[in-house]
């Protein structure tokens, strides 16, 4: 009879060990819910993890089934219980090897939390990419650009490198494309950057960066940098981006390079010299300075001048540099610096049709000034032998343009210069122009 009523107690102590055990398991779930979705969240403003919400309730029930097994089996020593299934447990551990690596992985995630759910993540060398949905005891699902859901182990992750896009910081794009050499670069950055800047999805609390890569072998390489607002969507803008490149292109008149062979044939011809030269000689006609000098030979030095384009920033002539050529700004605009206690002032700027360097080409002096072009700036240069054959033909003209400079200084003094004495310097520069070009 006692056999059977310990056997009794024991069965009504498993019932009471699974009841009470039932009742701890609704326990923590409840602490879980009152500490990690109410105090948590208001505290903190977010959810705490999954993991860690696992690892607290496997804690939590774990602790309080020991304790409940111990009241209610009191001769039951625990410790050698352990102690006797210490092999099993080796057995268990070597069968459960991946599943701890993965538990253990994860909590080394959620301690670092090098990424959260809703960031931009590619892991490893398979180049796996993608959103993060869910970040468990097990795995890290990513769902990709394609829809697909790819679930990585966290032992794998743990393992290679992870490259992260928080969601909630700006991070930068690049598109490539390419021009033809002879598309203007200042240009086509600006194009491309006005064009890109007023695109979908594309932050304005940067600008975008256009930049040249290269230049390579069948035309320009350029990148534009741009910050998405929201980067789990870069593919549909970089698609946007390039569509609004092409578009910007279109209207510009700006073309995409491809690989191609040119061949140049040379043919000299003065007559069609002349008829290429034709802008240049209204330009140079419109000049004050070569307002003396006659159709023919305005087209002589027309013919002779030199074309020279620079970027925005660039120093076309700098002050104190020899030199025996003048330039005229033909498209674009020049800024005239000068240096005063070590740093550079603005003293005029020049716009199409105007001109400078004068005084190198007729007298063979310094340059004065720093001219820095401020936008891209194409400048025709008329050098020392062009003007000499001018001279050669017609020697009269060195008192006219003489007098033409010298009035030209006395103005640039009066403007920028109140200490220089005003006089007539006409006498002084004919003198100088005459011995600088050989002439008697």
């Amino acid at each position: 009879m006692g056999g059977l009523a310990s056997r009794a107690d024991t069965v009504v102590n498993v019932v009471r060990l699974a009841l009470l055990g039932i009742l701890a398991y609704l326990f923590v779930r409840a602490l879980n819910t009152l500490i990690f979705g109410l105090i948590f969240r208001l505290r903190s403003g977010f959810e705490a993890p999954t993991l860690v919400r696992n690892v607290f309730s496997i804690v939590a029930f774990t602790a309080l089934f020991l304790l409940i097994f111990s009241s209610i089996f009191e001769n039951v020593n625990l410790g050698a219980l352990f102690t006797t299934s210490a092999i099993f447990g080796v057995i268990l551990g070597l069968a459960l090897q991946d599943t701890l690596g993965n538990f253990f992985a994860g909590i080394s995630l959620q301690a670092d939390r090098p990424f959260q759910i809703g960031d931009v993540i590619t892991v490893g060398a398979l180049r796996h990419t993608g959103v993060v949905e869910e970040i468990t005891w097990r795995a890290v699902k990513i769902r990709t650009f394609s829809n697909h859901v790819v679930l990585i182990s966290n032992s794998t992750a743990a393992r290679e490198p992870i490259e992260v896009c928080p969601r909630d910081n700006l991070n930068a794009r690049h598109v490539f494309f390419n021009t033809l050499y002879n598309d203007s670069p200042a240009k086509t950055i600006h194009v491309v950057r006005e064009a890109v800047r007023e695109a979908e999805n594309v932050s304005d609390k940067i600008t975008p960066v256009v930049r040249i890569r290269n230049l390579g072998e069948s035309g320009v390489d350029y990148e534009v940098k741009y910050w998405p607002e929201d980067y789990s969507k870069y593919n549909d803008t970089d698609a946007l981006v390039r569509q609004r490149i092409w578009y910007a292109f279109r209207r510009a008149g700006l073309s995409f390079a491809f690989p191609t062979r040119t061949l140049h044939v040379e043919r000299p011809s003065r007559t069609a010299a002349i008829g290429d030269g034709s802008a240049l000689i209204e330009r140079l006609s419109a000049v004050d300075i070569f307002a003396p000098l006659s159709a023919e030979e305005t087209a002589m030095l027309a013919h002779a001048a030199v074309s020279h384009i620079f970027a925005p920033g660039e120093i076309v002539i700098r002050a104190g540099d020899a030199g025996s050529s003048m330039f005229v700004v033909h498209n674009g605009r020049v800024s005239v610096q000068v240096s005063e206690g070590g740093f550079s002032r603005s003293v005029a700027t020049l716009n199409e049709g105007d001109f400078f360097g004068e005084m190198a080409l007729f007298t063979g002096e310094p340059r004065a000034a720093n001219i820095v072009a401020l936008e891209e700036t194409e400048v025709l240069e008329i050098g020392h032998d062009a003007m000499k054959k001018v001279f050669d033909t017609n020697p009269d003209l060195v008192e006219s343009l003489s007098f033409i400079i010298a009035e030209r200084r006395k103005g640039l003094a009066a403007r920028f210069d109140s200490d220089r004495r005003e006089e007539d310097e006409s006498a002084g520069l004919l003198s100088a122009i005459r011995r600088f070009f050989g002439m008697k």
